[in-house]
């Protein structure tokens, strides 16, 4: 038993520069939807069970570095095919591939790309938690 009994980990904040820009690229590309807006600097967005919160920076460097303290964010898909639907449709809105679509050895298929401030979002499937659901 864990010291802090969590239901898993489903809040990540980003700092990002363009908020509008960032919004529109969680929400058009990964559907997720504005809960809380409660200035022009936050926003806060949800895809049902999680939340992403984005909270404008002006002095973010022009893109995260190889050592940034953040690797990635990811987002779980249903199915190896998902993931090849999601990398080709990130191309198609000339959306930056980090690495191409792939299967692992094991039985897991990813793909990465980049948000418009340089986080690095990973698509990913995994079998034994792609298909689970949050539940009370």
């Amino acid at each position: 038993m864990s010291a802090i009994p969590t239901t898993g980990l489903r809040h990540v904040a980003l700092r990002v520069r363009d908020l509008v820009r960032a919004r529109a690229f969680y929400v058009d590309l990964f559907g997720m939807r504005a809960v809380w807006e409660p200035d022009p600097e936050n926003c806060y967005l949800t895809s049902g069970c999680d939340n992403l919160a984005l909270h404008v920076s002006r002095d973010l460097p022009p893109a995260p570095g190889p050592n940034e303290a953040l690797d990635h964010i990811g987002f779980l898909v249903e199915s190896r095919e998902a993931v090849w639907a999601a990398a080709a449709t990130l191309r198609a809105h000339g959306v930056p591939i980090v690495t191409e679509a792939r299967d692992h050895r094991d039985g897991s298929s990813s793909v990465y790309c980049s948000d418009p401030d340089g986080h690095v979002v990973q698509v990913l499937y995994e079998p034994t938690v792609s298909g689970l659901r949050f539940t009370r």
